[in-house]
């Protein structure tokens, strides 16, 4: 029998290039976990009521090492949890993965919560901002300081 595993994050990165759920959910299995959580950000169609034709993510250069610090802080607030966390940046189009996170821990409480408190730092702390191109012909830049 395995004990809890110290809580740690396996992946944490910004990336061009398509995110992929089974990266995620692979970086934080671990035998010692009973239950592991995802959330997947997806770019929709409409934000305020209006169509999105598209968006672009842009970060910036401390924003790697940001969401890394945000992952630990989130470990150090549910011990036995393993995180993972990836962010696309570039441009992305309809129902593209915007994020991935995936969250283990021995048991559901632990998951669902570290999870969540993952997705909501991560999205109030990492600078990470969104340009919105809408299907009006208006642009909105969310997540600025």
């Amino acid at each position: 029998m395995s004990s809890a595993p110290t809580s740690v994050t396996t992946l944490a990165a910004l990336r061009e290039q398509p995110l992929s759920v089974d990266e995620a959910i692979a970086a934080v299995r671990h035998p010692s976990c009973g239950a592991l959580v995802t959330f997947i950000g997806l770019v929709r169609d409409h934000d305020h009521g209006v169509g999105v034709d598209a968006l672009d993510y842009s970060a910036h250069p401390s924003a790697a090492d940001r969401l890394a610090e945000v992952c630990a802080a989130v470990a150090s607030r549910t011990p036995g949890v393993r995180l993972a966390a990836v962010h696309r940046v570039g441009a992305l189009e309809i129902g593209d993965l915007a994020v991935v996170v995936a969250v283990s821990a021995p048991h559901r409480g632990e998951a669902f919560g570290a999870a969540r408190d993952l997705i909501d730092t991560l999205k109030s702390e990492v600078p990470i901002w969104k340009h919105q191109r809408f299907d009006d012909g208006s642009t909105e830049w969310v997540g600025l300081p």
